[in-house]
This record gives C-alpha cells, structure tokens and sequence, in this order.
C-alpha cells in the first residue's frame, strides 16, 4: 500500500475537477523529456487526469516525421490496392492474424457477430539481441509486390514504440510507480502495427444493416498510439454517454489507454470505449486509411491489479491474470482465434 495515498488523493482531485471534455487534451511530449522538473511534472500531472477522465490525449513532438508519415501511408495504400487474391497469399490463417493479412469482415468487436468492414495488415516485434521470447512470436510477413514496406514499417514501428516507452515512463510517475517500472515488461513486447483499410463500399445495401467500419469496443494492449487517419470517422465515448469526434492534427498522435493498463490500476486509468463510424451514405464508396501502433507487454507481465489502486471505496475488480492469457482471451472473442 505503499502509493495509497497518492492514489485516493489524485482520485479524489480528479473527481473534484471532473470535466466533460468536446476534444481531446493536446499536450507535448517534449515537455517531458525537456530536463526541466517543472515542465516534466506538469506533462505528468495533466497526463494523468485526462486519463482519468477520457482516457485520451493528443501528443506533439512523438519523433515521427511527416516524411515518414507520408511515406508510411503511400506504402500501405499501395499494398491495399493489390487485387484481393494477392492479398491473400499473406494471409496465414493458422498465425490468428498475428502477422501479415487479415481480410475483409473479419474481425468483429467484443459482443458483436458482425464483422467490421475493415481490412488490415500485422506487423510484429523484430527482437533484437538473443532474448529468448525469439521463440513466442512469428516472423513478420512482407510482400514481394511492395518491397519498400518492410523498411519503412519497421522504422516506423521503432519511432512509435520508443514514444510509446516514454508515455508509459510519464503514466508509471503519475501512478506513484518508479520511472521506469514498465521498461522491462515492454522490452521486445508483443507490439502491433497494424495499417488499416476501411475499404469502399459501393452499394451500402450489400451489408448488413448493422455493419460499420470499426463497432465500439476497448483496445487489447497496454496504449495505443495512432497516428493522423485520411479520413474523419473516429469517435470516442465520454462518461456522460455522448459520442465525441476525435481528429489528430498533421503533428500528433492520439494516445488512448487500453484494456491491459485499465485493469492493471482497478480502472484507475480509464480505456475508453470508441468507434468508427460510417461516412455519410453518399461517401461510402470512399475508403478511410488509419495506423494504430498497439503497445503490448511481454506474454509474462502480471496484469495483478496494482494494490495502490485499491482501497475500500474502490475494491479489487479484476482476476489475476497475465498479459499473454488475457491478449489470448480477447482475441478468441473478436473473431481471430478458435
């Protein structure tokens, strides 16, 4: 019980100052990393009552270029513009979508049976040195018909995850944990990137009624950051049941806390339930391009709710549980493992 205190203190704060947000906070990493204690305590602080309170915020200078973005994007169109039946030869079934192509409709959100009209693609962990998880993941998966897509996915997946390490050092000081408290369970972590096509649709009434690009739904991992989509679409959940749009600017990336960080506090930290939502029947024959980069642990992190998020107000909500077990749950429940 170390860090109860300051837990049910900032709990308390947080609920005192509770607002209804019409945006995402806007805050600069930079401050964080500036050397300078004011300015870093000041990112910690505002970083941890937005994820209180909407789980969301928007982050500047993340150190992905808008030459890498650019690039980043152009690759992943051409890829999603091969013939379906290219696509497919990297499709691996037997892999649950854990690398290469996953196609259209297959995924479909917690409780739902639904499939999104969504196609995408996995990129995975490149495990530097001789770490034995080696062995747990698969090889990535590059088409030979876009060979520039390997270079610039892993660089890419690199620039995201060294932001995504900082983020997590800011939320470990904000939980009254020591800096670096995730930096050993992220080491060659279970990361995603994952380009997505949220392909066109040239006759709406060939899809079920309830069909949509992405249902409402929590993410699996730890964060997610996302960078600029090409289209308008995604929408967050705020606490008084309305539906906000969240659009990043050319500069920033949108990090959300996900379901493996809400339940390692006891739903300290919040993972907002979002979507994305149909355009306008008339521009469904449009497609929408978006990029998340999924920040997972290692499969051995202990997901134990943290005993500084509970107290009599706020008893324990969760099992225990590891991060692999429950990445295995969540997927069998959206539709990508038996």
């Amino acid at each position: 019980m170390r860090y109860s205190f300051t837990i049910r203190k900032k709990r308390a704060e947080t609920i005192m100052s509770q607002v209804l947000y019409d945006e995402v906070p806007s805050l600069d990493l930079a401050d964080f990393l500036s050397g300078d204690p004011q300015r870093k305590q000041r990112f910690v602080e505002e970083l941890g009552r937005a994820y209180q309170n909407i789980g969301f915020v928007a982050i500047k200078n993340h150190g992905l270029s808008d030459a890498l973005t650019n690039q980043l994007y152009t690759t992943i169109k051409k890829f999603f513009a091969l013939p379906d039946e290219v696509k497919m030869k990297y499709h691996l079934a037997h892999l649950a979508g854990q690398r290469g192509y996953t196609p259209k409709g297959k995924e479909h959100a917690k409780g739902r049976n639904t499939g999104d009209l969504k196609e995408f693609y996995h990129v995975g962990q490149e495990v530097e040195g001789n770490d034995p998880i080696r062995s747990q993941y698969p090889d990535n998966v590059w088409p030979t018909e876009i060979p520039e897509m390997e270079e610039v996915c892993v660089t890419a997946y690199k620039t995201l995850e060294k932001a995504g390490k900082h983020m997590l050092q800011a939320i470990a000081l904000y939980l009254g944990l020591d800096e670096f408290y995730f930096e050993d369970k992220v080491r060659n972590g279970n990361s995603i990137l994952r380009p997505i096509h949220y392909y066109p649709i040239e006759n709406p009434d060939s899809v079920p009624a309830d069909a949509v690009r992405a249902a409402e739904h929590g993410d699996i991992n730890l964060i997610t950051l996302l960078m600029g989509a090409s289209a308008d679409g995604l929408q967050v959940l705020r606490r008084d049941g309305q539906w906000i749009p969240i659009t990043a600017l050319p500069e920033q990336v949108v990090v959300n806390v996900g379901d493996m960080l809400a339940r390692h506090t006891n739903d300290y930290l919040k993972s907002t339930i979002h979507r994305v939502v149909n355009p306008p029947r008339e521009k469904m024959n449009t497609s929408r391009f978006s990029i998340p980069f999924f920040m997972h642990p290692r499969s051995e992190m202990d997901l134990t709710v943290l005993p500084s998020c509970v107290d009599a107000s706020h008893p324990k909500k969760y099992d225990d549980i590891t991060a692999g077990d429950f990445l295995n749950q969540r997927l069998a429940e959206i539709g990508l493992k038996k």
